[in-house]
């Protein structure tokens, strides 16, 4: 059997109702088969990126322990964005940066990099991104991000101010 590995998966909302999306979104991570879900950030308001005209975005992050493959996982992160209403084929969702329902994205697969059509593994724009490094250096500040050190090494280089925890409950 394939030991597992740790993974992180970024998540963010910024239309409906993001925080529903989110926490829902967190909930259906913890029951994919082959994984358990170890730690999950706070969640942070942050502003859009990269389309500065949208709603701030609702992020946070998990670490998963998982011996699905990557391409696998990825394929049950597309089913929990499809489940919660996102549709890559409509005006908003196929915009590159542009306003979503929810957005999943597999961050990192341990220590591993994976270029193939369709996912790329660490995410290619993770080392430029505030809104997802800081809940993910939250937990995993010391996982391994191959080509930059670590995860709270690559934080250090980018701009997290308007990164914004929100207060729990």
């Amino acid at each position: 059997m394939k030991p597992p590995v740790l993974a992180g998966i970024g998540l963010g909302a910024n239309l409906g109702h993001p925080i529903e999306a989110v926490r829902k979104a967190m909930q259906s991570l913890e029951n994919l088969p082959e994984t358990t879900l170890t730690a999950a950030s706070r969640l942070y308001r942050t502003p859009a990126w990269g389309r500065t005209d949208q709603p701030d975005f609702i992020n946070a992050a998990v670490l998963v322990q998982t011996r699905l493959s990557p391409q696998t996982l990825l394929s049950h992160l597309l089913a929990i964005e499809r489940a919660a209403g996102r549709s890559r084929g409509t005006r908003h969702a196929s915009m590159r940066w542009g306003p979503r329902v929810l957005d999943l994205d597999l961050l990192l697969y341990g220590d591993s990099t994976v270029n193939e059509p369709g996912l790329r593994v660490p995410h290619p724009h993770l080392h430029e991104r505030a809104f997802a490094l800081v809940p993910l250096a939250e937990i995993g500040s010391s996982l391994a991000f191959p080509g930059r050190g670590s995860v709270g090494d690559a934080l250090r280089l980018v701009d997290a101010s308007g990164v914004e925890a929100l207060p729990s409950g």
